[in-house]
């Protein structure tokens, strides 16, 4: 058995939080070894170790059986290792061939980029690898499957013969998950070794040819997926049988939360961005908005909170027409927001957990006191939020940077549900979450449901909308191109659909 990676004994201490303690991992060279863990397991602190981040208190590493000191990304790149990371970072205003050389130039006479030399090689890598990209396409002019090939050829370009791939699979549909596992079938059968991050059970299953299991900052399981099932690798991951969802037994009511009626919508340069879009959400029920990240989700959601005004037609947000409401109306009329950026737009990552409890509803109760915020209720509820929502936090004077991603975003979920709301948009509520706090988000979402909320899901995971959605809207440039029931649809045809294929 031959080796690329051995991890012994790492442990990673930062104040108050042990994020690694006594990890052992080892993968041979040539293999899928697939990563998981609940959010706060440590799994980000370990790549950022092995990818040179961060610097560990102590243990070894050997790569490829020789015992190294990665002390940077570029030790790390230099030892062959390279990093995808779930966020891709792309420039779209540059060709495909411009992104993968940036930063790692071939220079002709010192002075001169050589791209002629660039170009072969990077022709050499998507010959061996099946990549299948054109180096001139615009990166702004490809699709999410693509755009993650052109970052896997960009560490290729660079040496890599380790792939670290953080959810890689988070925003694909099932075309394109298909594809990208035919790609690492090709990358490992030339001899390249993958770390792959998931929080996909069934895709590790189907991927991996071994997994690691961490909880609590440390390894508790070395499985094969051929020894192992689905049920098996959650309860380790959470130390326990997985809390399972209740069913939804209402009926959706007469009453509309969200109508929009041939609503357009133009950019700031005068280009549609929406066009002529219908929709309608009665309460008590859940509409899963599917499609292609990038075809119109996050204009629609500024729409129908009025951040943006439609160019045409009409839209009716928890009855108040947000041609003529604000967005701070809007809000304290009774409508949950969860962002799909939960750093950026979700929380204030420099202050404390009480105060981000205050944000975006600091007009409504308990959380004001006529014109004063009202601390004492802040930090109260939040003390509810993050017990009812099994948030891990030592207290809530804990900055929000301090939080895993997962538990940062059971947070926000718990905010936003707070005081039972007319409606709910949920925009990728449980990505990058583990399988226990996606079976809590669910639970709750299901739950507020019941009460008569009704709930825009716009979801990139398909398995979420099926499970969760009484309808489902397709968008595909702009448009809603279909209504598909998920009872009578398979991930196929929605994956179809999303790509804008009609369903026969």
């Amino acid at each position: 058995m031959s080796l690329a990676i051995e991890l012994k004994g790492i442990e990673k201490n930062y104040p108050g939080v042990v994020a690694n303690h006594d990890v052992d991992i080892t993968v041979e060279k040539g293999n899928i070894h697939a990563i998981i863990g609940e959010n706060g397991a440590g799994k980000s602190t370990l790549m950022k170790i092995l990818y040179g981040m961060v610097k560990p208190d102590s243990g070894t590493i050997s790569i490829f059986e020789n015992p190294v000191t990665i002390k940077s990304p570029q030790d790390a790149i230099g030892l062959g290792i390279g990093m995808v990371h779930q966020h891709f970072m792309l420039a779209d205003n540059a060709t495909v061939l411009e992104n993968i050389v940036l930063g790692s130039e071939p220079m002709k006479a010192k002075v001169v980029v050589d791209y002629a030399k660039a170009r072969a090689h990077l022709q050499e890598i998507i010959k061996t690898y099946g990549l299948e990209i054109n180096p001139d396409d615009l990166v702004a002019d490809l699709g999410v499957g693509f755009r993650q090939r052109v970052e896997i050829a960009k560490v290729l370009f660079r040496g890599a013969k380790i792939l670290i791939l953080d959810e890689p699979t988070a925003v694909l549909v099932p075309q394109e998950v298909d594809e990208l596992f035919k790609n690492l079938k090709v990358l490992t059968a030339n001899g390249l070794t993958i770390i792959f991050i998931s929080h996909k059970l069934d895709e590790v299953m189907a991927i991996a040819d071994s997994i690691s299991v961490m909880r609590r900052g440390t390894t508790v399981a070395e499985l094969v997926p051929g020894k192992t099932n689905k049920k098996e690798l959650a309860e380790y991951m959470i130390g326990g049988e997985l809390p399972a969802p209740r069913p939804a037994t209402t009926k959706p009511r007469d009453e509309k939360v969200l109508v929009v009626k041939d609503a357009s919508l133009n950019d700031r340069t005068g280009r549609e961005t929406l066009h002529s879009i219908n929709l309608e959400i009665h309460a008590g029920e859940i509409l899963g908005l599917a499609g292609v990240e990038g075809n119109g989700q996050d204009e629609l959601i500024e729409m129908i909170m009025g951040l943006e005004k439609p160019t045409s037609g009409s839209v009716h947000t928890v009855g108040l027409d947000t041609n003529v409401s604000s967005l701070r109306q809007i809000r304290d009329h009774g409508v949950g927001y969860i962002p799909q950026d939960r750093q950026r737009d979700g929380l204030l990552m420099a202050a404390p957990l009480w105060e981000n409890r205050i944000l975006g509803h600091q007009e409504t109760k308990p959380m004001s006191n006529g014109p004063w915020i009202d601390k004492g209720a802040a930090k109260k509820d939040s003390e509810r939020i993050i017990e009812e929502f099994d948030v891990r936090t030592p207290s809530n004077n804990v900055m929000a940077s301090a939080l895993s991603g997962g538990n940062q975003q059971k947070f926000i979920v718990g905010r936003e549900m707070s005081g039972d709301p007319k409606m709910l948009i949920a925009a990728q509520p449980t990505r990058g979450v583990d399988v226990g706090a996606q079976a809590i988000i669910w639970d709750h979402i299901i739950e507020a449901r019941l009460k008569g909320t009704g709930v825009l899901l716009v979801s990139a995971d398909l398995d979420e909308l099926f499970k969760l959605s009484d309808r489902i809207a397709v968008i595909f440039r702009g448009t809603i191109v279909d209504y598909l029931d998920p009872r009578s649809t398979t991930p196929e045809q929605l994956g179809l659909a999303m790509t804008g294929e009609k369903i026969a």
